[in-house]
Formats: structure tokens, C-alpha cells, sequence
């Protein structure tokens, strides 16, 4: 457990600086998502309560402001692999527990307003942005934010301080 530990806390930031266009990319998404889920009661506590989760209000709260935190983490590249886990497991929550009942034709929000509306046509649809989503954040936890980050700013500052 020690080394899985190790390892989610002490993210490579070796790779190309280009790599800042895929955490703009996911961060910009969640930042904007988390911001919505407050704006607007049907992306926050609305939807929650249609989807069955316990503690509706609670808990899109909790998710807005991991959404809003974990967005501008994601941007400025701070704690990616820890960051990256928490998103992933996000989106699996988010597939399981909408794309399920879209396949099964007892989605509880709102059909998509033209076909398909169900089925596993409609599901392939509908989980694009969370697919994108999730295998970005898979990307930057294996692969780590880059070099144009705060991770790397840190690790680079640690690494002065050692040589003292």
C-alpha cells in the first residue's frame, strides 16, 4: 500500500509541454461543470435528486466544489495523478449511474431530443464527453502534467532544496 501510495503522490513531470493542452482540455470542462452545478439547480441538486443519489444536496454540492477545485488543480497541473484518481473515479460513477438506465430505456432526466434515444446506439452518444473525460485523466495520471506545471515547479524546487 506504501508503494501505490508513493507512487499516486509522486507524479513525472518530465513530459512534453505540450501536455498543458490536454489539462486546459479536462481542468476547463470540470472547472465549468462544478461552476454549472451551483448556477443552475438542474445540473447540481436537481439532477442528483432525479438520479436517485441519497443526499442530494449534499452531495452536488461536494461534487460541484471537487469539480471546481480539481478543475483548477488540473489547469495549473498541481497533485495530477491524486487529481486524475478522483476524476476517474467520478466518471465511472457518472457512466453507471446514467448510461445504465439510457441503454435500459428507463433514464430518469430528460431523452436526448432526437434519436437515438435509447438503446446502446444512444448510450455511445450520450458518453462521449464522459469517455473523453475519463481517458484524459487516465493519460495525465500515468503520464503526469508535464513539464509546463506546478508539479514540475515543485519537484524542481525539492530538488534544489536536496542539493543543499
Amino acid at each position: 500500500m506504501k508503494k501505490q501510495i508513493n507512487w499516486l503522490l509522486n507524479t513525472p513531470t518530465n513530459g512534453a509541454k505540450q501536455i498543458i493542452i490536454l489539462r486546459l482540455m479536462a481542468g476547463g470542462v470540470f472547472l465549468w461543470e462544478g461552476i454549472l452545478k451551483f448556477v443552475y439547480v438542474n445540473q447540481g441538486v436537481g439532477r442528483f435528486t432525479k438520479l436517485g443519489f441519497p443526499m442530494p444536496d449534499v452531495l452536488a454540492h461536494f461534487v460541484g466544489v471537487g469539480e471546481i477545485i480539481g478543475g483548477l488543480f488540473l489547469i495549473f497541473g498541481l497533485m495530477t495523478r491524486v487529481v486524475s484518481l478522483y476524476f476517474i473515479l467520478e466518471m465511472i460513477v457518472a457512466i453507471l449511474s446514467t448510461k445504465i438506465t439510457l441503454y435500459l430505456g428507463t433514464y430518469p432526466l430528460p431523452l436526448p431530443s432526437a434519436p437515438p434515444q435509447v438503446g446502446i446506439w444512444a448510450v455511445f452518444h450520450e458518453i462521449r464527453s464522459d469517455y473523453a473525460q475519463l481517458l484524459t485523466c487516465l493519460f495525465l495520471m500515468l503520464i503526469g502534467p508535464g513539464i509546463l506545471s506546478l508539479d514540475e515547479w515543485l519537484a524542481k524546487k525539492n530538488r534544489k532544496e536536496l542539493l543543499k
